[in-house]
C-alpha cells in the first residue's frame, strides 16, 4: 500500500478508536460530580374526629416516622466509596433504600441494586453481584448526598443481603453494603 492511502487510513482507524474509547470510558466523569439531597419521607397521621367542641385545641399531631428495617455502610470497591444505606419501611407500608451521606465517584451507566450477593472486599468483590439474583433500583441518582429509591412491591427483602451500586458498562461495582438487622 502507499503512503499516501496508508496514512489517511491509519489516521481513520485512531481517529474511530478514540471516539469509541471515549463514549465507552466517558473519562470527563472522573472530574464531574453531582449531589441529591432527599429528605426522609414522613408521613402525618390521620386525624381522628373529636366530639369536642371546635374551640378546644388540641395539640397537633406528631408526623409518623419510618421504621428502620436493615442497614450497612458502603465499601469501596472501583472506586473510592463512602456513605450508609438503610432500607425503610414507610408508615403506609412501602419501603425505600436511602442513601445517607454518599460519596462516590460518577461513572456511565450506574445503577442502585440489590443483591444476594456477599460483599467482599478488595478486588475479588468487584464483580460478585451479577453473578446471583439481584434487583435494580434504577439509575443512581447522583454520585453525593442524601438519595431515595423505592423498593417495588413485594419484594422479599429477604432474599437480598447486600446492595451494591452497580456500574452497567463495564460489570464493575463501584461500592457495596452489607445489610444487617
Amino acid at each position: 500500500m502507499s503512503r499516501r492511502v496508508l496514512i489517511p487510513l491509519v489516521l481513520l482507524m485512531a481517529t474511530a478508536v478514540a471516539a469509541l474509547g471515549l463514549y465507552l470510558f466517558q473519562p470527563w466523569r472522573i472530574f464531574t460530580s453531582s449531589t441529591a439531597t432527599e429528605g426522609l419521607p414522613s408521613f402525618a397521621p390521620t386525624p381522628i374526629p373529636s366530639s369536642e367542641s371546635a374551640g378546644d385545641s388540641a395539640p397537633a399531631p406528631t408526623p409518623l416516622a419510618p421504621r428502620e428495617l436493615v442497614s450497612g455502610e458502603l465499601i469501596s470497591h472501583e472506586h473510592a466509596s463512602s456513605g450508609s444505606v438503610r432500607i425503610l419501611e414507610l408508615p403506609d407500608g412501602s419501603r425505600i433504600l436511602r442513601f445517607e451521606g454518599l460519596d462516590t465517584s460518577d461513572g456511565p451507566d450506574l445503577k442502585v441494586w440489590l443483591s444476594d450477593a456477599p460483599v467482599i472486599e478488595g478486588t475479588a468483590g468487584w464483580h460478585v453481584f451479577d453473578d446471583g439474583a439481584y434487583l435494580s433500583l434504577g439509575a443512581l441518582k447522583a454520585s453525593k448526598g442524601d438519595q431515595n429509591y423505592e423498593i417495588p412491591a413485594g419484594t422479599v427483602l429477604g432474599d437480598y443481603s447486600s446492595v451494591s451500586i452497580w456500574c452497567a458498562r463495564f460489570a464493575v461495582s463501584f461500592a457495596a453494603a452489607e445489610l444487617r438487622m
